[in-house]
């Protein structure tokens, strides 16, 4: 019986030469292995190598051939299994013609690309008596001009002739409130989130072998709801307040955020001011064609005595907004693997948010009630003390206090 050691140094031996040896020297030098050891000489070096019994038996069949190849000979002419281009040579056409269907972009143009798994295709082709392997047509789809690839967010549709002159107006906006010391606030409200032990995208360390067991179906617990965070981000000191509500994402709730802000930080981070400026998306709790979100913004400026300015991004450009990618690509970051258990909890994740650039979040729990489907009339709009810009003024308006 061959030993343990004498496996282990074939192994050590072929580990050192593979790299040196072509297919027939390998075939050679396994077999001449095998028959210095004798009997079982062929299992053990089969072992040793993980090369195949018929391999090292090829290998000494040809050692003690009276005929050997020649030194630039790997194998025997004709030797090996015929490619599929020889042996099918209908195969590409008949992939190509089942891809096509399913190919988008310009055919004529490399690389091509397709949605069909390359198992599919294989079961496929082989129903049409085509008898191909999932590895084979991979090959196949990439001498084709195929290959794998996700889909890139890269069409926003047709942009508005005077989007840039938007951005534009609303910096110079920014920049002459900040001038004179006047806060100027970036709000949205965030992706509603799941209130439960659901699945949270992203991972976390834990100890190996136990990550956080969630919920198999993402359906909504009717006992805990949903969390909706509205965030209010100050663009000059780099702070944010988020009101994280339960009830429906509207204008009166996205005005009780902004209230929140102005009663906790505002009124004394900004003691002198006459006014604040926001920069909202276009459309949502806070669009520029909601009433109540303008009639809310009246009695916020009431309240206050502030002069209320909005700037709207135009359509197409929330991704723009500082609130995205200044707070909430932060807080994302900060509860990334953790189950949103609980409302207390969402509030807990969003206020531990920091960054190195000295973000600072602070966030409060909002269970009040705002019902949906509230008309306002004409009347009630055209009592509000709105003043819009001479540049856009659907996106660009001021409200004054009434008193």
């Amino acid at each position: 019986m061959i030993s343990h050691r004498t496996i282990e140094a074939i192994r050590n031996k072929y580990t050192l030469l593979r790299a040196e040896m072509d297919e027939r020297t390998r075939r050679c030098w396994a077999a001449t292995e095998a028959l210095t050891l004798g009997f079982g000489g062929i299992s053990a070096v089969a072992k040793a190598t993980r090369l195949a019994r018929n391999t090292i038996a090829a290998g000494i069949h040809e050692l003690q051939a009276p005929t050997r190849l020649s030194a630039d000979h790997v194998r025997h002419p004709g030797a090996g299994r015929k490619p599929l281009s020889l042996t099918d040579p209908e195969l590409p056409a008949a992939l190509d013609a089942l891809v096509d269907p399913a190919t988008r972009g310009d055919p004529e143009s490399p690389p091509r690309w397709t949605c069909k798994s390359t198992r599919r295709l294989a079961e496929e082709l082989t129903g049409r008596g085509h008898l191909v392997s999932p590895s084979t047509v991979a090959r196949l789809l990439s001498r084709a001009g195929y290959s794998l690839q996700a889909n890139r967010k890269t069409r926003e549709g047709a942009a508005h002739p005077d989007r840039n002159a938007q951005f534009e107006f609303i910096n110079r906006r920014i920049q002459r409130f900040q001038r004179r010391g006047w806060p100027v606030l970036s709000v949205d409200t965030k992706k509603k989130e799941l209130l439960g032990d659901f699945r949270n995208g992203g991972r976390e360390w834990q100890p190996g072998g136990c990550p956080e067991p969630v919920r198999v179906h993402d359906f909504v617990d009717p006992r805990l709801g949903k969390a909706i965070p509205y965030g209010v981000y100050d663009v000059s000191r780099n702070r944010g307040w988020v009101s994280v509500g339960i009830d429906h994402d509207t204008a009166r709730f996205a005005v009780a955020a902004l209230r929140r802000w102005g009663q906790r930080h505002g009124r004394a981070a900004f003691p002198g001011a006459g006014g604040v400026l926001i920069t909202a998306d276009g459309g949502g709790s806070n669009g520029s064609r909601n009433r109540l979100w303008k009639v809310a913004l009246q009695e916020w400026a009431d309240e206050t005595g502030w002069s209320v300015s909005v700037s709207h991004f135009p359509p197409g450009t929330s991704k723009w907004n500082r609130v995205e990618h200044r707070l909430f690509c932060h807080i994302t970051n900060n509860w990334r693997g953790r189950p949103l258990v609980t409302l207390e909890t969402v509030v807990q994740l969003i206020a531990q948010t920091t960054t190195e650039a000295g973000l600072v979040v602070e966030a409060e729990a909002d269970r009040n009630c705002y019902p949906t489907g509230v008309k306002v009339p004409d009347e009630e709009l055209h009592a509000l003390r709105l003043r819009p810009e001479t540049f856009h003024g659907e996106w660009n308006y001021t409200i004054q206090p009434k008193r």
